[in-house]
């Protein structure tokens, strides 16, 4: 066995394995442990106006999901000052989402406000306990030095602004990615695997790298096995607490090195749909944090596509955007950007037009 197969075992394959096996386990436990807790997502209780399910299900689904990268990453991955401060965000994540799913079990939830100050105390955990960078890739070239005080005397760089911006970006656009069965999971699971195999391009003597490819192999491999159960008909829903593997899988897009370029491309649909979604509340002067039918997966409802049609579309663009980003370079990728902001956003533009006129004709 050469060195390079070796490697990729110890790096890629028992990584990926190892967190699909506990998180294939863990699910079905805590189905039954959360229909005991009676942490229930009923829809006769849990008014959201984005709810697509009629009949009580398990909720939680973080908690098997998130606990299936934390144990492997724990057998697996070194104790260092990143992955510490990654497993302490990690977790807030978890216990604040797990706190407002079983409040939603009861009719209510957390403040998105409230929500909202958490994902940034857990992004600035993780940045200030050194996953960062002091530079980014400039998409026109070259680099930028990011390596700025904001505020003179105060230890935070704009490099690190921007890094706790994105995790905080991350966490949000993902949450609302979870909108029909299997869609979320399906996403963060390529993603982190071409985090991962980007991750495997660097130096495999250095540590961070090593840490990075390792759990980003995690995070796929818990994602499918988190898959087996919310596919449609889902068996559990993800809930809130499964913005702590947004967390984790935004914190792997810049541990060894500035991917964020990547990673905006493979979830560029997310995100195109996440930025449409906040101008457009804003725009009929409603807060970006309230809840609607109107995202992209909704619009792609209405016209009559399943569940199932709908997170395979996700998941295939989702895949070739992914292929695409593997392929170009910086300069390539923004310009790759801009023709799926374009092109996206006038699609989500159009769907808007034909449901609108849709829902009016059938208006009484």
């Amino acid at each position: 066995m050469t060195n390079i197969p070796y490697s990729l075992f110890f790096l890629v394959v028992i990584p990926f394995l190892l967190s699909l096996l506990f998180t294939g386990i863990l699910t079905p436990l805590f189905i039954r442990i959360n229909i005991f807790l009676k942490l229930i997502d009923d829809p006769k209780k849990h008014k959201h106006p984005a709810m697509l399910h009629t009949k009580m299900l398990p909720r939680g689904g973080g908690l098997p999901y998130f606990l299936g990268i934390l144990i492997s990453a724990l057998i697996l991955l070194p104790i260092t000052p990143q992955t510490i401060t990654i497993y302490i965000a990690g977790i807030i994540a978890l216990v604040v989402g797990t706190i407002d799913d079983r409040m939603n079990a009861e009719g209510s939830d957390i403040s998105p406000y409230i929500r909202f100050l958490f994902n940034i105390l857990c992004a600035t955990i993780i940045v200030l306990g050194g996953t960062n960078s002091t530079f980014i890739t400039n998409p026109l070239g070259g680099i930028l030095h990011l390596n700025i005080s904001v505020i003179p005397f105060f230890p935070i760089t704009v490099a690190q602004i921007i890094y706790i911006i994105w995790i905080v970006w991350v966490m949000n656009i993902l949450n609302w990615s979870k909108g029909v069965d299997g869609q979320m999971p399906g996403i963060v699971s390529i993603a982190a695997i071409v985090i991962g195999i980007l991750s495997l391009r660097f130096s495999l003597h250095d540590q961070n790298v090593i840490i990075d490819t390792k759990l980003s192999f995690m995070i796929a491999g818990a994602s499918i096995g988190f898959l087996i159960y919310n596919f449609h008909p889902a068996k559990i829903f993800p809930g809130f607490g499964t913005t702590s593997v947004y967390l984790l899988l935004a914190a792997v897009s810049i541990l060894s090195s500035a991917k964020l370029a990547t990673a905006i491309l493979v979830m560029g649909v997310p995100i195109v749909d996440a930025t449409f979604t906040i101008i457009r509340r804003i725009y009929h002067k409603k807060s970006p944090f309230l809840h609607d039918r109107l995202h992209l997966h909704h619009l792609l409802l209405k016209l009559g596509y399943s569940q199932r049609q709908i997170a395979l579309f996700y998941w295939a663009i989702s895949a070739i955007l992914g292929l695409v980003a593997l392929t170009l370079q910086s300069t390539n990728k923004l310009f790759a950007l801009l023709m799926l902001f374009a092109i996206v956003g006038g699609g989500l533009l159009f769907l808007h037009s034909i449901t609108q006129d849709k829902n009016e004709k059938v208006s009484p």
